[in-house]
């Protein structure tokens, strides 16, 4: 059997932001798309260029070169001769600049065009007679110098011009005597001086003024900056503007920043992120007040702005074994002003295949699903939520015919702690391979959620917790008594300070107690396998089977990821991946059987997140697994 492709398509309204991202992708796979769109210029001069660094290493040579607007624009002639000379004359500060990020201060730089120097008097004259006998050449020839390490470091107090006590250490800055002189180091270190004294709760703090020198006979470049950290600060009174398409008050409701609290810039960042959190709002601007009001306070200022209330889409899925689908939505993001979410959906799918247990049933399912969301029923940190759905779903293992409901309270403790506890209802017909039954199930599903990270789609620090307790009123043929436990729990963390080295680790895990495996409904049962899970299985093909090796899913589950996310450059990453787990009969999972697999991941990274393209082979495959699997998605893979 041969592993499965799935291409997942989402297509809606696009707004500016949407089609920029969709551009990008397309020109990424064809950049003579991207060139085509630009107009040819006037008078055009073609040139050819030969940049030589003699001395320094492999780092600084590709600084210099890619510094270089003559090298990267190279194939996007300049209009007449004036263009190419102004081209040229500006690789001088930028060929400079490069040299400074790399601790280089003593740098020669000598450029030709036509073999005469950029400002010679006739420089015009010598282009458009060298244009005549073809491209025109420029030479750009670079001696970087001694590379400098840092001397003498002072961090002080702008007023006093005495040394500033309890900031952060010259390692922190990356400013140590003797490292390397890269200026970036000292740009990144004023950036840290002042972040550090804001955190600390000075929200004026500043960068007053530097001095950098270098000392050619030492080779030495000596740093003074002098911080200016300005008073301790309070917050003061948030004032909101451009929130009237939303109920009034329901801004400053979801602030819990009163007027006191200690001024610090990671609250409003939460809090801008919490308010963005509410599919109504496009986006969140915090303006800070330029001095302290009265009452020594800092004033702050929201700016927010609505997105479309009503959007409409679609959505295509193929799968050779997971089967293919079409769906339609419709949604609103603002219902009745309040910020309430209404979302409709229909899909119809074919399973590709006849199911495993069920030979003789249509391969054909649909579904009709509504979701709906009320921020701040009783409080703004307490929200309704409510789905339902009429569905035929069919799998390998089963086939299901039925109405589903849920109706919960989430209740958001902070920014990283919801608890929801809801009402769950479900009336159905399952066929699999005992036959056919009606089952009701009504439960009580109490979910715990904790998130850290940084990034939805792609987080590089921090934890991401998952929990789900549900007393079942009803379960099945099992009766009342039954409890389903699960939960998941993901850790992430950045190897190195640029984050191009990020380690992922995931576990999950999950028990249906109180019941025989029969009695539980198979849609309620555990499965493992496919791209959600195990990736280089089938779909569910982790999972027990009976006496005739259909599937029929377990009481426990267990699984577990590790991938290593490397970005080659700013746009391209690999991730090395490895999968474990397995579906098991028992209560409690074994650990017999368990299933293991491998592979290599590309990620293309946009503004929106991570597109993820994975291939995945079996390490320890059965009979009826496949030989591989590839996956593509939106998003890391978890």
């Amino acid at each position: 059997m041969l592993g499965a492709a799935a291409l997942i398509l989402t297509v809606a309204p696009a707004r500016t932001e949407d089609a920029n991202f969709f551009d990008s992708i397309t020109d990424f796979f064809n950049p003579n798309r991207a060139a085509g769109r630009e107009a040819p210029a006037i008078d055009a001069v073609p040139y050819t260029v030969a940049i030589e660094v003699k001395g320094g290493d492999s780092s600084v040579k590709s600084a210099v070169t890619d510094a270089s607007n003559l090298e990267s624009l190279k194939d996007r002639a300049p209009s007449g001769a004036a263009g190419l000379i102004r081209r040229a004359l500006s690789d001088y500060e930028r060929i400079t600049a490069a040299l400074y990020s790399q601790g280089h201060y003593a740098g020669n730089i000598r450029m030709t065009i036509a073999g005469n120097a950029p400002d010679a008097p006739n420089i015009f004259d010598i282009v458009e007679a060298a244009r005549k006998r073809g491209p025109v050449p420029v030479r750009v020839d670079v001696n970087p110098g001694p590379a400098f390490t840092f001397g003498e470091i002072r961090i002080l107090d702008a007023r006093t011009r005495r040394p500033i006590e309890g900031g952060p250490s010259l390692r922190k800055l990356g400013l140590e005597p003797g490292e390397p002189a890269l200026a970036d180091n000292i740009v990144r270190a004023e950036a840290i001086l002042v972040d550090f004294w804001r955190e600390r709760g000075h929200p004026f703090a500043r960068i007053a003024d530097k001095d950098v020198v270098a000392d050619h006979a030492a080779k030495k470049l000596n740093v003074t900056l002098l911080v200016e950290p300005g008073p301790v600060a309070t917050f003061g009174r948030f004032t909101v503007s451009g929130a009237d398409f939303l109920t009034p008050g329901f801004i400053e409701d979801r602030i819990e920043i009163p007027p006191g609290t200690p001024y610090s810039p990671e609250k409003l960042t939460r809090l801008r992120k919490r308010l963005l959190g509410y599919q109504a709002i496009a986006s969140v601007r915090i303006r800070e007040g330029e001095q302290l009001d009265r009452e020594g306070r800092v004033p702050i200022y929201i700016e927010v702005t609505p997105r479309e209330p009503r959007y409409i889409g679609f959505a295509a899925k193929y799968s050779s074994t997971d089967g293919s689908s079409l769906n339609g939505f419709w949604g609103h993001r603002n219902l009745f002003g309040g910020g309430e979410t209404l979302r409709i959906d229909a899909t119809v799918s074919w399973f590709g295949q006849r199911p495993e247990a069920v030979p003789d049933a249509d391969p054909f399912g649909y579904k009709l699903a509504a979701s709906f969301v009320k921020p701040g029923i009783y409080t703004a940190q307490d929200d309704l939520i409510a789905n339902a759905a009429v569905l035929r779903e069919v799998t390998n293992a089963y086939v299901r015919e039925g109405v589903t409901a849920l109706i919960g309270i989430r209740h958001r403790f902070d920014d990283t702690l919801s608890v929801q506890v809801g009402l769950d209802f479900e009336q159905a017909q399952v066929e699999d391979t005992t036959g056919t039954r009606d089952d009701f199930v009504a439960g009580v599903p109490i979910d715990i959620a904790y998130d850290t990270t940084d990034n939805a789609l792609d987080p590089t620090q921090g934890i991401r917790a998952a929990a789900t307790i549900e007393p079942f009123a009803y379960l099945g043929q099992s009766g009342a008594g039954p409890v389903m436990m699960k939960g998941s729990f993901a850790t992430y963390r950045a190897l190195d300070e640029d984050k191009r080295y990020i380690l992922a680790g995931r576990i999950g895990a999950g028990s249906i107690f109180g019941a025989s495996l029969y009695d539980v409904p198979p849609q309620r049962r555990f499965y493992v396998g496919g791209g959600g899970s195990l990736r280089g299985y089938e779909y569910q093909s982790a999972s027990p089977r009976n006496a005739e090796g259909d599937i029929i899913g377990g009481l426990s589950y267990f699984e577990a990821s590790a991938e290593l996310r490397i970005k080659i450059t700013d746009t391209i990453g690999v991730v090395p991946f490895f999968d474990m787990g397995s579906a098991f009969s028992s209560q409690v999972p074994d650990f017999d059987g368990m299933k293991y697999s491998a592979g290599i991941g590309l990620r293309y990274y946009t503004a929106i997140g991570p597109l993820r393209v994975d291939f995945a082979v079996p390490l320890n495959p059965g009979p009826d697994d496949g030989d591989y699997g590839i996956y593509v998605s939106l998003g890391q893979a978890f």
